[in-house]
């Protein structure tokens, strides 16, 4: 059976993944994709239990080292009991958050050694790579207000709480990461109407799946 594909939804607070990855979802499936929707931290019985310490701020006393490590325990648990097995099966994965996540969160805002930050990597993902890596790119500024308002009443959670100069510098680690990247990397930009970033959404990813050699079900025999 062929391999299926591995999508990770990357970007700032605010940027709209959760909507796009479900948006991206139907239209897969409506095309009989099969499709596998997750998250990070989290995504597996394991991992979920690891982000509420690390999304509650319960690790954040013990430093980004801890942090880190925590992150990649909860990654590797993940990979092996939800990424890997989909994709072998010939699914596409469209996961909220990932690798980058750690090299720009814990690694470039948390001043993590590269070294480490590297070996930990890959430990945790073991040769799982994302086949295709969206960017949804926005201003901090407006990614906060956005976050701010979908949370209501509720507590800002231990990232969406700092200060808007670590989002600035979140964000540009991002778009260096797509530089550095740019077979695996696809920068959309998150300031355009959800059916305007849909749109640029589906036509990165169709293309990728496409080249990538992906069939639906049916056409793979499943």
């Amino acid at each position: 059976m062929a391999r299926g594909f591995f999508i990770t939804f990357e970007g700032g607070e605010g940027a709209g993944k959760s909507t796009q990855i479900a948006r991206l979802a139907n239209k897969l499936r409506g095309r009989d994709f099969d499709v596998v929707v997750t998250r990070e931290p989290g995504g597996s019985p394991g991992a979920e239990a690891v982000r509420h310490v690390l999304l509650s701020g319960a690790a954040e006393p013990f430093g980004p080292k801890m942090e880190a490590i925590l992150f990649a325990a909860a990654r590797s648990d993940h990979v092996e009991q939800v990424i890997r097995p989909a994709v072998e099966r010939g699914a596409v994965v469209l996961c909220d958050r990932f690798l980058d996540s750690s090299r720009v969160y814990q690694g470039v805002t948390g001043n993590l050694d590269a070294a480490f930050m590297t070996e930990l990597e890959r430990v945790a993902i073991n040769g799982m790579m994302p086949d295709l890596t969206l960017i949804l790119d926005l201003d901090p500024a407006e990614g906060l207000r956005r976050a701010t308002a979908r949370r209501g009443l509720d507590t800002p959670d231990r990232y969406e709480k700092e200060t808007l100069a670590v989002h600035r510098r979140r964000r540009e680690a991002y778009l260096a990461i797509a530089r550095s990247e740019p077979e695996r990397c696809v920068v959309v930009d998150a300031a355009a109407s959800p059916a305007g970033v849909e749109q640029a959404i589906a036509a990165a990813a169709f293309a990728a799946i496409e080249k990538a050699g992906v069939m639906p079900k049916a056409l793979a025999g499943q």
